[in-house]
């Protein structure tokens, strides 16, 4: 038998690079047996601000909770940097990207400065797409009160990505919950990653999401979907990795604090944490949402089991559970939207017994991943003919300028909300799509409350006239699109503002047997 090496010389020179460059990424590792010690939640407390509200909260509202919506980014980055400023035993921050931007510094320099008060500080990132963090990450490490861990991280004895190829079955299973907990007291969760993109801050697309703020036993519970993930084998902590750091960097992040803190009215952070929203609770005027809640989260373990297991789909089963008991609408909110053959059946047997169905996701024109539209598009007029009704984010559908006073060109949904019967909400970080089912792990919060479901459900409703698409068919059947708001009418029949590349690519990735994986 030849020798492997004797075909190496036949390979071009660029070949054999890759080859050998492959070659050791793959046998890189990652440190799983590094050591690492558990930790848990810390009790709430009435000796900390925050857990003093808390506990007052419940003895008014028993078990309870209270949600503060945050549609605006500026509100959403002003909020946590607030809760942050106030946090004085411990912070636990879970998300599957930070990066570091503006809003990521912001963000990580409050970790610090918490830190630097003495609070514990455990900051869990997913290790797919947080680009060029290590350094940071090894600096906060660095800091006595903060602990860094990677889920399920990419090797980094190598080109990082390649990491990804050579281990594709593990690495491609991610951690895409996201969630923020102060004191055991308050937590915001979400659809949100930490990016200037996710707050709207001088982006020409702005990104429509949408959190909760929460007080009440809630919040113990996403404390303890949160020590899970931590304490979990793929939680690597980011040590591991034996970085070498300059610590006196550290001081870099607390003048950019100061500097941003007394940089005026227009600075960043005066204007997240002086926003509307944020004026608003210091002065009582907003009343929170009180209503029962229930967190419903995946394990780190569906990340370790095959792929689609019926055992670990904690998330989506609730969620169907939910649906199948429906009696009247279904109103689904979703920037992807995948049902695959088996999801469209279920929407099917929903439709056939007289629930109406509302799905709300971006158009061609709007999704930030063409793939994902060609798996969408596959299953959208089925799903009309059976009596489903479409709508799809109008990408010029820009109210002005946003809170930092940045005029957006363009829109796209990254919101991820549901509402069954008005009576339900749920907030969380499922997308309806087969990576969020059955590949990554994701977590949420049903709210249940008659008043706020039916308030949340019109309110969308009613935005969907300026800001959406109705997708219907024509009487021959034919895909037909219609915006109608005010006196501007139009009726097109081909994938609005769109061009013929960006509609050729979805014929394309149509070909392509990547369902599985969007």
């Amino acid at each position: 038998m030849r020798s492997a090496f004797a075909v190496l010389p036949l390979l071009p020179r660029a070949g054999v690079l890759l080859l050998c460059t492959l070659w050791l990424t793959s046998c890189a590792s990652v440190p799983f047996d590094y050591p690492r010690e558990s930790s848990q939640t810390m009790p709430l407390s009435a000796d900390t601000t925050l857990g003093e509200f808390a506990f007052k909260w419940k003895q008014e509202h028993g078990t309870k909770a209270g949600f503060i919506g945050l549609p605006l980014g500026a509100d959403a980055l002003g909020l946590r940097l607030r809760m942050l400023e106030h946090a004085e035993h411990s912070i636990d921050a879970q998300y599957f990207i930070l990066k570091k931007d503006q809003a990521g510094t912001l963000f990580a320099s409050g970790l610090l400065a918490a830190a630097d008060r003495g609070v514990r500080v455990r900051l869990l990132i997913d290790d797919i797409f947080s680009p060029d963090v290590d350094e940071a990450f090894s600096l906060l490490t660095s800091h006595p009160n903060i602990d860094v861990r990677l889920f399920n991280p990419l090797p980094r004895q190598s080109v990082r990505y390649l990491g990804y190829l050579t281990d594709f079955k593990r690495a491609n299973r991610r951690m895409h919950n996201k969630s923020l907990t102060v004191d055991n007291a308050m937590s915001i969760v979400g659809g949100r990653n930490i990016g200037e993109e996710y707050f709207e801050i001088n982006q020409d697309v702005q990104f429509d999401d949408y959190e909760v703020m929460m007080v009440g036993d809630i919040v113990e519970d996403v404390s303890h979907g949160f020590d899970m993930f931590w304490n979990s084998d793929l939680a690597i902590p980011m040590a591991a990795f034996a970085l070498e750091v300059d610590v006196s960097e550290l001081n870099e992040w607390r003048d950019y604090v100061r500097q941003e803190a007394f940089n005026g009215k227009e600075g960043l952070y005066a204007t997240a944490i002086n926003s509307p929203l944020l004026l608003d609770l210091q002065e009582d005027r907003v009343e929170p949402v009180v209503a029962k809640a229930t967190l419903v989260t995946d394990r780190p373990e569906k990340l370790q089991t095959a792929v689609g297991d019926a055992a670990e789909l904690v998330v989506i089963d609730e969620m169907a559970r939910r649906f199948l008991e429906a009696s009247e609408e279904i109103l689904i909110v979703s920037p992807y939207y995948i049902p695959q053959k088996a999801g469209a059946q279920f929407m099917e047997s929903l439709l056939d017994k007289g629930v109406r169905v509302i799905v709300v996701t971006n158009s061609l024109a709007s999704t930030n991943h063409i793939p994902v539209h060609s798996g969408y598009a596959r299953y959208r007029t089925r799903l009309l003919k059976a009596g489903a009704e479409f709508y799809e984010i109008k990408v010029d559908a820009v109210a002005g300028k946003n809170l930092w006073g940045h005029q957006p060109e363009a829109v796209t949904l990254h919101s991820k909300a549901t509402v069954i019967d008005g009576e339900s909400i749920f907030i969380g970080s499922l997308n309806f799509d087969p990576r969020s089912i059955k590949i990554n792990t994701e977590m949420g919060i049903f709210i249940e409350s008659p008043e706020a479901g039916s308030a949340f459900r019109d309110n969308i409703m009613k935005e969907l006239a300026r800001m959406a698409w109705r997708v219907d068919l024509n009487e021959k059947g034919k895909l037909r699109w219609t915006y109608h708001n005010g006196d501007d009418h139009q009726v097109l029949y081909k994938e609005p503002q769109t061009s013929w590349w960006r509609r050729f690519q979805v014929g394309f990735y149509r070909l392509l047997p990547i369902e599985g994986q969007l």
